[in-house]
């Protein structure tokens, strides 16, 4: 990729100023996700002081998405994080126009030769370590839903939303994507929204940074077990905290078609571990409202998936796979969590 190459390169010397030699090589293209094209590249700089190279991540907007966000929020996520006991890559710069590299992006730096793909939590050497991973990674969440939005620089950056408000504001936004997005009608999904506005949850114990997609699969870990870094923040809010643990022990993660959520640990221990890192309480009640929300989130990314595919918009097989894979299996965790599945 020469030419995007070369347009990294001359983005990089306007940040960083005209005193430096600067050249870009080893783009290469990461498929996997859908709601950014990322890319890695290397970052060559010399100047007085010397040679420096640096291994760093793109995210680049995409003509079409699976779900469409905003990449000011999701970098400015990184940021309220970065050096905090939240694992995450360092933030370089973030970019809103469009004529640099044909759409807004922002770069951040690459943690390299770890993995992240979900399924090789249960392939070793990974395996030996899916106890130890569970921990870090709801522990992990504590830290985030514990986090003072305020103190992290995010007020302002992220919409504010009530304790009252949050659980109407997340089911209307989702219960809009699937209007707008299915391409055949999703009668399980609209009784579970039935279910939901007829059982409101409780007020939020506290408004918190909501990752949006915490989940296995969006972290990188190495062959020790240990996680350096969540990633994808692309849906990152202030909403209720209960929200992002649901979406975590959501049926579509148990990856081991057992009981361990996201692959790693029991519900009831991973709930545990998070009330004991976050000073929250999982209500039963409210936790199971934000379980059965969780189908509606994940069924809106799925036929929104679906939808982008079938207009042409995005051609990325990954949209199609993801919503063949999955909206099944969300109708049926669905079903399970109403007490209908047969």
């Amino acid at each position: 990729m020469p030419e995007l190459a070369d347009r990294i390169a001359d983005y990089a010397r306007h940040r960083m100023g005209d005193g430096l030699e600067v050249r870009v090589d080893g783009v290469e293209r990461i498929h996997g996700g859908a709601s950014r094209e990322t890319f890695r590249f290397r970052l060559h700089t010399k100047s007085d002081a010397g040679s420096l190279e640096r291994r760093l991540i793109l995210r680049r907007d995409p003509p079409g998405s699976l779900i469409e966000t905003d990449r000011a929020i999701e970098f400015s996520a990184y940021r309220a994080f970065y050096g905090t006991a939240v694992p995450v890559p360092e933030p370089l710069w973030l970019e809103e126009e469009s004529h640099w590299l044909d759409h807004p992006f922002f770069v951040m730096e690459e943690i390299p030769d770890l993995e992240a793909r979900p399924q090789m939590v249960l392939a070793p050497p990974y395996d030996a370590h899916t106890e130890k991973m569970g921990i870090q990674k709801w522990t992990i969440l504590g830290e985030i839903s514990k986090a003072d939005p305020e103190e992290r620089g995010l007020i302002g950056a992220m919409e504010s939303v009530g304790v009252d408000a949050a659980w109407d504001r997340e089911l209307s936004h989702w219960e809009g994507v699937i209007d707008e997005d299915e391409l055949a009608p999703q009668p399980i999904i609209r009784a579970a929204i039935r279910w939901l506005r007829a059982h409101p949850p409780p007020p939020a114990q506290k408004i918190s940074v909501v990752h949006g997609d915490f989940r296995t699969g969006n972290f990188l870990y190495d062959t020790e077990g240990r996680i350096h870094a969540i990633l994808d923040w692309e849906m990152a809010h202030l909403g209720d905290p209960l929200e992002d643990l649901a979406w975590g022990i959501n049926r579509v993660w148990c990856w081991a078609r057992d009981d361990r959520v996201g692959g790693l640990l029991p519900k009831a221990r991973a709930v545990r571990l998070w009330e004991e890192s976050s000073g929250l309480r999982a209500d039963p009640d409210a936790l199971h409202w934000w379980e059965l929300f969780s189908c509606v989130k994940g069924q809106g990314i799925w036929v929104s998936s679906a939808r982008e595919f079938q207009d042409g918009k995005n051609q990325d097989p990954i949209l199609a796979l993801a919503a063949w894979m999955q909206i099944n299996a969300q109708d049926r965790a669905a079903l399970e969590l109403m007490g209908q599945l047969r």
